[in-house]
């Protein structure tokens, strides 16, 4: 089917123009007989919208937890979970933050009989019940919070819901992103996402992440980073962590947190970093690297670096004013997450007091040259670009001030970035695709269709 657009603006503020689509791709209008004419009425195009960072599974099952993000103390958080108990499964909440909690998190404040996992905002902490611990084989756990690699573990080890269920809430998941602009994510689950992609269905583009723990598998499959491995599936990059994060504790700073000796935790000493990083690149598998804090930063520049690699490094949230012309390194990308940013602007300024004019600092690794994507990290942030797009040229999310505003990047800048890179409708483009009303209100623009290599994935009013 081929389409003929008219009176379409083409990016923020362009000129009306006429464009085609035809086989997926955008066309001059002289080039097909169109089995359609839409007047798009003044509308704007954009390119399609890619989540550049998302747990797909994770974000899917979010949308059916408790609401944790609410509580103000370990004791408040155990309320409002047993509110959500689901007799027969496991009960399951998200959100917590408990940087600011005056009580500390044990299993013994959960009731005995039922399982229960309280997972935080970030990621990075699950609080498991007693009898939660045993469906993992954790049983003697002395406190049942598990923190980083041993969290991801933990919330891998425990029983699933059937596959086929599974995989109907992360296609009803992406057909909502798909309402939101998207037609593309990068999916970062802890898991093998190469074989579940292969069995869903999806309304978006993904690129299928690879945990560390499977590059071996991996390599012997022959799978390279961008190998179409189906419709709209292709092999992403290997994900490896340095660091933790910040709500935790654990991001890897130069410098402790308040009150501490502990400058965070080192979860991939420089050496192994580096070789799993060379086997990976060797092999045709793009890294990418978790790293918050600058000391993680440092360590996982250095590495691509040493190597010339393409990859990427997620997060960057604390960077040293040494290592911001570094970014510039080419193939090297920057995954960023400026929805975060609100939400962490308390947090940071209490445990990197003094440091907050270099985190989350966009504007600065752009001037230095640094290729940046934002993503959501969904479900730490919704799957939803425009959150992170306003929050990238706010720098708030509320009646706050803006917190460094001098770290703000103009609308178009952060519209490229959460499109890879795309910055207009070109004849060749895949028809990959997004048509906006009313944009006055940034962080709930009137999304007015969405197109995915020419087909319809939303339509609202077009």
């Amino acid at each position: 089917m081929s389409l003929l657009f008219r009176n379409a603006r083409a990016g923020i503020g362009g000129p009306l123009t006429a464009f085609a689509i035809s086989a997926g791709q955008v066309v001059a209008p002289g080039d097909v007989t169109p089995d359609e004419i839409v007047d798009l009425q003044g509308a704007t195009v954009l390119p399609g919208l890619v989540d550049a960072h998302v747990h797909s599974v994770q974000w899917a099952q979010n949308r059916r937890r408790a609401d944790l993000s609410a509580a103000t103390s370990a004791a408040h958080a155990v309320s409002l979970i047993l509110e959500a108990v689901r007799p027969g499964e496991p009960t399951m909440g998200f959100g917590f933050r408990d940087a600011f909690w005056a009580d500390e998190m044990h299993k013994d404040l959960l009731p005995v009989e039922h399982p229960f996992v309280l997972v935080s905002n970030d990621l990075h902490t699950a609080w498991f019940s007693q009898a939660a611990l045993a469906l993992i084989g954790r049983g003697d756990h002395p406190t049942g919070v598990l923190l980083e690699g041993d969290c991801f573990r933990g919330l891998a080890a425990l029983p699933p819901p059937p596959a086929g269920t599974v995989d109907e809430w992360v296609a009803e998941a992406m057909t909502a992103a798909a309402a939101r602009g998207v037609t593309g994510v990068i999916d970062f689950e802890y898991a093998d996402n190469v074989s579940d992609w292969q069995r869903r269905r999806t309304d978006v583009r993904v690129a299928c992440s690879i945990p560390r723990d499977r590059l071996d598998t991996a390599i012997a499959g022959g799978l390279r980073t961008g190998m179409e491995i189906g419709e709209f599936l292709r092999v992403g990059p290997v994900k490896m962590f340095v660091d933790g994060s910040l709500n935790t504790r654990t991001a890897y700073c130069a410098d402790p947190y308040p009150g501490t000796a502990s400058r965070g935790l080192l979860e991939l000493p420089p050496d192994e970093l580096l070789g799993t990083m060379k086997a990976a690149s060797e092999n045709g598998i793009h890294p990418a690297v978790h790293a918050i804090g600058d000391d993680a930063v440092t360590i996982a520049l250095d590495a691509f670096h040493t190597l010339g690699c393409p990859g990427r490094i997620e997060h960057a949230q604390l960077v040293s004013r040494a290592d911001f012309p570094r970014f510039a390194l080419e193939g090297l990308v920057a995954g960023v997450q400026p929805a975060h940013q609100p939400d962490d602007r308390e947090v940071a300024d209490l445990q990197w007091p003094g440091r907050t004019d270099r985190a989350y600092a966009f504007a600065d690794l752009l001037a230095a040259g640094a290729t940046i994507e934002i993503g959501s990290d969904a479900p730490v942030s919704p799957l939803d670009p425009w959150d992170g797009i306003a929050s990238a040229v706010t720098r708030t999310d509320d009646d706050r001030p803006a917190w460094h505003p001098e770290q703000a990047i103009p609308l178009v800048t952060a519209l490229a970035a959460a499109a890879q890179g795309r910055t207009g409708i070109h004849v060749g483009d895949p028809a990959d695709l997004v048509i906006v009303g009313d944009i006055s209100d940034l962080r709930n623009p009137e999304i007015l269709g969405t197109m995915l290599a020419g087909r319809w994935t939303y339509k609202n009013g077009v």
